[in-house]
């Protein structure tokens, strides 16, 4: 069955996107373009963080030109300065300030070492907000700030990280793991997505289970669960337990246990944003393990992003999705209409 490929779709408005690090946003605006749009991101004097249209009313020069100063953000151009709801505070040589001096503000929230913006018309909803647990937690090891630039469309990308499948083959150095190539993805419906996973029963813990935990001389259970949080965020759950025990939250927090977050915003039709975090309970505070794993997991990722790009353009070429379906397609194919839905409500929502 042949699908055409269609990059003109709309994007799911009333949700919150990561935007940047925290890290990233200091003394200086940073230039951004979420969803298509072109953003500033900056902070105040106190250091609460601010985004909004990269455009200056007056001659439409980019705010992330300016700098932060004199109470916000200052226009490089001609010094007016807005604050973080967009109002002109201030312009150099007029004290009456326009009531048309203003720009458009995105909602902020920064969250697990993020900046999060709503990019939607309707009244921000903090109960969106993605969940990760354990960040922040004793016991848990962090590794965050990762980011690359994917030349795809986000929904190539959420597609790829709901299939379990082509790890064993695209990832072959990293984390592909040939002995799951037969077993079938089981694929199930979570509070706020969707749940593709397989389990690999009573098997040999690798060596770094073995560092990480005592198994003794025993066999392990392994889950590799590929989740999907709307609108664009994906984890992959992998946790090691001993083979036969129950598969509970418990049991896998007290084995091996790791949260791998993607967290894709789509910067335009055939780029994303590709911010990923990495949660662990296992060698914590070994540096030297970070390092290794960091390079692990950004080669892991630019092999999604060589990939996803070729497939972007040969899509671009043909004009198609694809000719065929498999059984693999389920989770991927779930999560889009799920994205779908959003879309739909936001334009009920405009015309209401």
């Amino acid at each position: 069955m042949s699908l055409k490929a269609d990059f003109t779709q709309e994007f799911a408005r009333n949700q919150w996107y990561a935007a940047g690090w925290s890290a990233e946003v200091g003394t200086r605006p940073v230039a951004r373009r979420i969803l298509d749009q072109p953003v500033v991101l900056f902070r105040m004097p106190d250091g609460t963080a601010g985004a909004l249209e990269d455009q200056c009313p007056h001659r439409l020069a980019p705010l992330s030109l300016g700098e932060c100063t004199d109470g916000g953000l200052r226009c490089g151009y001609h010094g007016m300065v807005f604050d973080q709801n967009g109002t002109c505070i201030s312009i150099p040589g007029q004290d009456v300030i326009p009531p048309t001096a203003k720009t458009r503000s995105y909602p902020t929230i920064e969250r697990f070492g993020l900046i999060w913006l709503w990019m939607g018309r309707n009244v921000a909803d903090e109960t969106r907000m993605p969940h990760v647990p354990g960040y922040g937690q004793p016991g848990w090891e962090i590794l965050e700030n990762g980011y690359q630039h994917h030349l795809a469309n986000y929904r190539i990308e959420i597609e790829n990280l709901m299939d379990p499948a082509h790890t064993t083959f695209l990832h072959k150095e990293t984390i592909g793991n040939p002995a799951a190539k037969n077993i079938p993805v089981e694929v199930s419906k979570t509070k706020s997505g969707i749940k593709a996973y397989r389990w690999l029963q009573n098997i040999p813990p690798t060596p770094l289970d073995r560092e990480s935990r005592d198994f003794g001389a025993g066999r392990v259970d392994r889950q590799i669960a590929f989740h999907f949080q709307l609108p664009a965020t994906s984890f992959v759950d992998i946790a090691v337990i001993p083979t036969g025990a129950e598969r509970n939250e418990e049991t896998m927090n007290a084995g091996v246990r790791t949260f791998s977050y993607k967290f894709l915003t789509p910067e335009t039709q055939t780029t994303t944003h590709f911010f990923w975090l990495h949660i662990r309970n296992f060698r914590v505070g070994d540096d030297e393990f970070n390092r290794t794993l960091t390079a692990s997991l950004e080669k892991t990722f630019e092999e999604d992003n060589v990939m996803a790009s070729a497939i972007q353009s040969e899509q671009e070429r043909s004009g198609l999705r694809q000719r065929t379906s498999l059984a693999i397609d389920r989770a991927p194919m779930m999560a889009l209409r799920m994205i779908d839905r959003l879309v739909e409500e936001d334009r009920v929502a405009e015309a209401t």
